[in-house]
């Protein structure tokens, strides 16, 4: 007889193999299968969005399933469209809010637009992050595409509301995936680079354009172009600024500028209304008013009408007449009207008087039926110009831009995985282009 255990120790149990119950051994495959039939209506809700998008406008995915599912893995498979930041994409709005759309552009999973990257760069004055409008077809990257119903958009809860209707083309650049690992996409970045190029298009032809100023610094001026911030220097402007208030009372102003630097790297856009002035009135042939400022024995100092720029008339270009003194001609603070010629000094402002007689020296014995007649001989005098510019400039002078705008198949990476249509009117079909 085996002697007893020593006090106070139990004898060791004997290890049996634990017995599951079969319902717990099948969990793992009936919550697969639990999970698969949550997951289908889902998915065929999913579906069901994306195809009332794409009924909805005029573009329809070919090679992109047409289930785009959140829980799908794997990259650029099944023939999808693999999105790579940097990418320019087209896309079709499924659904979202105004927070964020939920856009189809043929990848394995539905693309993030976030509201803010879908506002509209602002043309006008006013800050775009204070009060942005909700975009409009032919706005940043939103181009035609549904309407949306009015009364079913009050009806919508707040926040809940989409900033565009499902089934609408939007055109964005890939900034990479979520965490979630969906594409991130922005209207915004892809055409301020568009805006960064029609900047580059207006520097290079040289023409002045009409800004609106919608704020002031101690330094100058601000304004858009393009949707772009753009300086105007106070010592670019043509008035001279004396206080600061000389450049409060310029805001809310309409004035014409040239742009005479640009650096997207470092987002400077400088302007001039001094080179955009020169540009417009100080053409040869241009007529201007002025006031004769000094008097001088090789001719007269001319103040620009509205201006602080002065020209010089010379004594030869005062009259075709003979002319022994300027001072027998000419008095100080004379109100006089002058054509623009050419300078042989850069920089420098050749006025003259003589252009505008339609007889020699008429000037000197009948100066009011000169200035009634100058309106005609400063045309006259144009009609003599040669008519090319100097100014002007082909499209084939214009330095080429990398980025091929005018071609969509090759601009966005995606291009071939949509089917756009004939757009029609309401009640019309729609027919394959």
């Amino acid at each position: 007889m085996p002697p007893p255990p020593p006090r106070g120790l139990l004898p060791p149990l004997a290890r049996t193999k634990p017995v599951l119950p079969a319902a717990k051994s099948l969990a793992p495959r009936q919550a697969q299968v639990q999970a698969r039939a949550r997951a289908q209506p889902v998915a065929l809700a999913r579906s069901k969005r994306l195809d009332d998008a794409l009924s909805a406008g005029f573009v329809r995915l070919l090679n992109a399933s047409p289930v785009q599912d959140e829980d799908a893995s794997g990259v650029g498979g099944g023939g999808r469209y693999d999105p790579k930041p940097g990418d320019f994409a087209v896309g079709v709005v499924v659904s979202g809010s105004e927070a964020r759309l939920d856009v189809a552009v043929g990848a394995d999973l539905l693309a993030t637009l976030l509201a803010k990257e879908l506002l509209p760069l602002d043309r006008g004055g006013a800050d775009p992050a204070a009060g942005a409008s909700t975009p409009r077809p032919g706005s940043v990257g939103v181009v035609a595409g549904p309407s949306m119903d009015e009364e079913a958009a009050r009806k919508q809860k707040r926040g809940s509301r989409a900033l565009v209707a499902p089934g609408t083309v939007v055109f964005a650049e890939v900034l990479g995936r979520t965490l979630s690992g969906r594409p991130l996409l922005s209207a915004r970045r892809l055409f301020r680079r568009l805006a960064w190029h029609r900047a580059r298009q207006i520097m290079q032809l040289d023409e002045p354009i009409e800004v609106q100023i919608y704020e002031w610094n101690t330094g100058g001026l601000l304004t858009r172009i393009e949707g772009l911030r753009a300086f105007l220097p106070k010592f670019e402007l043509m008035d001279r600024i004396s206080t600061f208030t000389d450049l409060k009372n310029k805001v809310g102003c309409s004035i014409h500028v040239c742009i005479v630097k640009l650096d997207e790297e470092t987002n400077d856009l400088i302007i001039s209304e001094k080179r955009a002035w020169e540009m417009t009135y100080l053409k040869e042939g241009t007529l201007l008013q002025g006031t004769v400022r000094k008097i001088f024995p090789y001719g007269a100092q001319v103040r620009i009408a509205g201006t602080n720029r002065s020209g010089l008339l010379h004594i030869s270009n005062i009259s075709q007449g003979c002319v022994l003194s300027v001072s027998d001609i000419l008095k100080i603070d004379d109100e006089v009207k002058v054509l623009v010629i050419k300078s042989d000094v850069p920089d420098k402002i050749a006025l003259s008087i003589a252009d505008l007689e339609s007889a020699p020296g008429l000037f000197r014995s009948d100066k009011a039926k000169v200035f009634s007649e100058a309106e005609e001989m400063a045309r006259r005098y144009r009609d003599q110009l040669p008519v090319i510019s100097q100014n002007a400039k082909s499209d084939d002078d214009l330095p080429r831009e990398t980025i091929p705008f005018d071609d969509e198949a090759t601009l966005y990476a995606n291009w071939k995985w949509f089917k756009f249509l004939q757009h029609s009117k309401p009640g019309d079909n729609h027919n394959g282009t």
